[in-house]
This record gives structure tokens, sequence and C-alpha cells, in this order.
């Protein structure tokens, strides 16, 4: 019998947002940022990544050129929390990029 592995790669389209795994996490993120820039608190939020920089890191690793400005952010709380992430691709920028 020779049998085929199923492939390992997480497919972008199969990323549940509970599929907790490095590899889900990566491709969720990915592919919210081929749509347009996401920060900290959103990809926490919406993408169940509880480290997003830690995903941006390796997404890094693997060659995607992405770039980070910090702002003053927000939190579902009221709380205000200065030097936060908005991750981008350099090729999909913000329309404004905030001082």
């Amino acid at each position: 019998m020779n049998k085929k592995k199923a492939d390992q790669q997480a497919s972008h389209k199969n990323t549940r947002v509970e599929n907790t795994s490095g590899t889900a996490q990566r491709a969720r993120l990915l592919e919210r940022l081929q749509a347009g820039p996401i920060d900290t608190f959103t990809a926490i939020r919406e993408l169940n990544i509880v480290r997003p920089g830690a995903r941006i890191n390796e997404l890094r690793g693997l060659g995607h050129k992405i770039l980070t400005h910090r702002l003053t952010l927000t939190d579902d709380q009221g709380r205000t929390h200065q030097g936060m992430a908005l991750y981008y691709l350099s090729t999909n920028p913000p329309a404004e990029v905030p001082a």
C-alpha cells in the first residue's frame, strides 16, 4: 500500500479561528494582511492570535515583507496603550500612516 500523506500546511481557506496551531495562525494573519493593515488588538480579537508579534516574526522569517508602525490604541475596556503595533505588507501600506 502506497498511501500519500495529507498536506501538513494549513490552507488559507481552512484555517478556522478555533485552530490555534502556529501554521493556521500564520495563514489567517497573512490572509488578513493581504486585505489591509491590522493592529495587535484586532489580530487578538478577530483572528484568535494571542501573540501576533510572534506570528509576524515567523512570517518575516518566511520572507514576507511586513512593516510595523507604532501607535496609541484604546482597548475594549477603555484603557489607552502606547506603542501598539499596526502591521502591513510593504505592498499594501495603510492609506494614512499614523504619526
